[in-house]
């Protein structure tokens, strides 16, 4: 038997049956095993190639396609930004619980991935932004600015006091990035208008007038009928959610404020002057130079006959530019193709050390004045160089600085305190994991009770999301230890411990059902006020006066001629109502009624519309008018144009990573 089942699989034909069933399980699954790794990312946009945009999105076709990741740190890192913006900004009124919410980190998120995907296309469509550009944007920055003017010294002083630092060139690579994500957006929105005729029928809308009358009918008289048994279990039953217990916590913990810790003791000149030392780099102006230029651009993936008439090209201009009695911005304005600076005669500014591409800034800085040198090759083409001046660098001496060495240090003793003592806090808490006590003892803070406290409630500290998301863990719950340190601030943190805890429960009926007949009542007698208007209105709409059918209710009428649009009368929500219903016919009246936010009920007719007069419009007015029109034009563009490109691409979110 062994021996037939060899014949029937040798030979050709069987060979061909096993290379065909090989084939699906080299494209199919193999990669799983090749290409292993731990995703991280909170978003992944992926996008086909340039010159193949209908490549399908299965592999082997995917390895093709252009992949960027929005990484979970970076997802929460410009979270934490926007939170700590949105709390500076709100005060005593920003909602930590709001800020949390699922829907707020994807619209944080969202965000990021248009700004992401705008930065794709850019990179896509060959956008480049130059140097003079990314120069001009920085040195408008007014952070940088000292007395209204850009001060390089300024510059990298805010640089280097920045979450992480970054470098000259760091720095110029981001504003160089934001430019380029932004600039087709920034186009759209300068290039859209609107048209006279559209302004027209703008102005005649909102100078438009109605004659209106209305019935503020009064609060609908309380319920005090018989309810049911049979109504209270229907309605507990249809409205179970709103008669929850919710999930709770009873805490205990330690308030670590570095804010409340005692002062440390001043530094001395000492200490100063040998941080002065440590970061003299901070306190220095590097030499700086005055430079103009002309760029022969090309693109770095040009054939060598391109490149090598960009190089000619320049050899030439740089052999006229060092010609006695040469005037270089004249010969910048004619043949130079930097748009940055061109008008200006090739005008670079002051340059300082890594604001430019590196070969043009090695060969600058061994320039002499007066010099010309070129052509140098960078990235964006060929540059001849003129050198005008130099400046020397300069130290700012100790004296100068001492205040803010002392601030500084002073901030870095507090820190050093506050690190220590949480350390100590630590300590303890690892030998003792299940009791605070001991951990605040040996700190000399007191141990903090609160609760019972629901999810996503609290106040102080414990509304935290980040003491929220500890304190409903499974693991603080089910084990009772105590938390390593939660951060709610620099400087400041939290250590806390589940000490009880409660699920989320359906309260039984006969603990709520007071407040189910309560709602039962509310509603009943919501219905009737609501009917009741509803029965005004039939009546206006089959030909009765309104005056005349609230007078048979004993309701007085307020009748309002000329009534402009968006004027509080009766209220807001009820002016909006006025203005949305359809003009009446010729001798009729357009009735309607809406509930006030307060429970009240407006009854109306309009009688009359009035458009606006566009004539009454200033031309500052009407100017000002089309401008907003065309800014939100541009901005209706700039999002169709981001949602097309997002249709083009495929975009994953991690749910479980924001």
């Amino acid at each position: 038997m062994l021996q037939k089942l060899r014949e029937k699989t040798s030979g050709w034909i069987a060979g061909v049956i096993l290379g065909l069933l090989t084939i699906p399980f080299a494209f199919f699954g193999m990669e799983q095993y090749l290409f292993q790794h731990n995703d991280t990312y909170a978003a992944k946009i992926e996008a086909p190639p340039k010159w193949w945009p209908a490549a399908p999105g299965w592999w082997p076709a995917t390895m093709l396609w252009q992949r960027e990741e929005i990484d979970a740190e970076e997802f929460r890192n410009t979270f934490e930004r926007e939170r700590q913006q949105q709390r500076a900004s709100q005060g005593e009124q920003f909602d930590a619980r709001e800020f949390e919410k699922a829907d707020n980190k994807r619209r944080i998120l969202d965000d990021m991935v248009d700004r992401r995907v705008l930065r794709m296309m850019a990179g896509r469509a060959g956008i480049v932004v130059g140097d003079a550009q990314v120069r001009n944007e920085i040195q408008s920055i007014p952070a940088f600015q000292v007395d209204g003017k850009f001060n390089p010294q300024q510059y990298q002083l805010t640089l280097a006091a920045q979450v992480p630092q970054r470098s000259p060139r760091q720095f110029e690579q981001v504003v160089r990035e934001d430019l380029q994500q932004t600039l087709i957006p920034s186009q759209l929105l300068e290039s859209a208008f609107v048209t006279p005729a559209e302004v027209e029928r703008l102005l005649r809308l909102i100078g438009e007038k109605r004659d209106v009358s209305f019935v503020v009918l009064p609060p609908p008289a309380a319920d005090t009928g018989a309810v049911s048994a049979a109504e209270i279990q229907r309605w507990y039953d249809s409205h179970g959610s709103d008669y929850r217990a919710p999930e709770t916590v009873t805490l205990e913990y330690v308030d670590i404020d570095g804010s409340q810790l005692p002062a440390p003791a001043a530094a001395d000149d000492n200490v100063l002057r040998q941080r002065y030392e440590q970061e003299k780099n901070r306190y220095s102006q590097s030499e700086e130079r005055l430079a103009s230029h002309i760029l022969v651009k090309v693109d770095a993936g040009a054939d060598a006959a391109t490149q090598k008439a960009a190089q000619a090209k320049a050899e030439r201009i740089a052999a006229q530019a060092r010609q006695p009695g040469a005037d270089f911005a004249a010969l910048a304005r004619a043949d130079s193709d930097d748009a940055g600076s061109k008008a200006a005669g090739g005008d670079l500014g002051w340059v300082g050390k890594e604001m430019m591409a590196k070969p043009f800034e090695d060969a600058l800085f061994a320039m002499q004045p007066g010099e010309v040198r070129g052509p140098v090759k960078t990235e964006f083409g060929w540059h001849v160089i003129q050198l005008r001046e130099v400046k020397a660098g300069s130290q700012v001496p100790f004296e100068q600085v001492r205040e803010q060495l002392a601030k500084e240090q002073a901030e870095a003793d507090r820190e050093r305190v506050f690190n220590d003592l949480t350390g100590k806090l630590v300590d303890q808490v690892y030998k003792n994991p299940t009791t605070l006590a001991p951990a605040a003892r040996a700190a000399n803070l007191p141990v903090l009770k609160a609760g019972p406290i629901a999810r996503g409630s609290g106040t102080g500290v414990l509304a935290n999301a980040a003491v929220q998301r500890a304190a409903f863990s499974e693991t603080l719950i089910q084990d009772g230890t105590v938390s390593d340190p939660i951060e709610i601030a620099p400087g400041h943190s939290v250590l806390i411990r589940v000490v009880a805890h409660e699920q989320a429960r359906a309260l039984p009926l006969a603990k709520v059902s007071g407040q189910v007949i309560a709602a039962i009542r509310a509603d009943r007698a919501n219905r009737a006020a609501v009917a009741a208007a509803d029965a005004m209105v039939a009546e206006v709409r089959g030909g009765k006066p309104l005056a005349e059918v609230a007078a048979a209710r004993q309701l007085a009428t307020s009748d309002v001629p000329g009534l402009p649009r968006g004027a509080p009368v009766p209220d807001a929500k009820a002016n909006q109502a006025l203005f949305e219903v359809p003009a009446p016919a010729a001798g009729k009246v357009a009735p309607g009624r809406v509930v006030l936010d307060d429970g009240r009920i407006v009854v109306f007719a309009v009688s009359k519309v009035i458009p606006g007069d566009p004539k009454e419009a200033t031309p500052q007015q009407r100017a000002t008018l089309q401008q907003q029109l065309a800014q939100m034009a541009g901005n209706d563009d700039a999002r169709a144009l981001v949602k097309s490109l997002r249709k083009r691409m495929q975009i994953t979110v991690a749910e479980s990573r924001l």
